[in-house]
């Protein structure tokens, strides 16, 4: 099963093969807010994850989500202009959940319950630099690459070095 790695202050996220082995590297954009594991913190949590859902397989490129449910849009760059400051959510969904009771599971600390996803953004220039409200952000075809190569279970490490 491949493996993926997060590295909060390289923003980058890395995909390894079953032996180990990097296939590719993306650029990221994480949390403006640094990394915590706390709900309402708006900060990207570290630890040990998995995907536990991958959400939007077929979809078109740029497609509109809210509330894990595709809206039918696409976005263009008249869309963002219409709804500045909108946190865009789109392409493709890998919803990720902790794998560590205490530290980014269950209580105040649930990274699936902060709805913290691997998803596409409208905000593609800003990719590799922390400016996310939490997840992690990727440029859109980056992500339907990453999308057709993992599946749910993957491991999902996120860390600050």
């Amino acid at each position: 099963m491949p493996q993926v790695r997060v590295n909060l202050r390289r923003q980058s996220l890395e995909l390894f093969d079953d032996a180990g082995g990097l296939i590719r590297e993306y650029a990221v954009s994480t949390s403006k807010n640094g990394a915590g594991e706390q709900c309402d913190s708006d900060c990207t949590p570290r630890g040990k994850h998995i995907i536990r859902a991958k959400i939007g397989a077929g979809l078109p490129l740029n497609a509109v989500f809210v509330g894990r449910r595709p809206t039918g849009e696409v976005y263009t760059s008249e869309l963002g202009e219409r709804y500045p400051g909108r946190d865009w959510i789109l392409t493709r969904i890998l919803w990720l959940s902790g794998c560590e009771p205490g530290f980014n599971r269950m209580r105040q600390v649930d990274t699936m319950r902060r709805f913290i996803y691997i998803h596409g953004t409208g905000d593609e220039q800003r990719i590799g630099q922390a400016v996310s409200h939490g997840c992690i952000r990727m440029r859109n075809r980056d992500l339907v690459e990453l999308f057709d190569a993992v599946s749910p279970g993957t491991p999902v490490d996120i860390a600050d070095t």
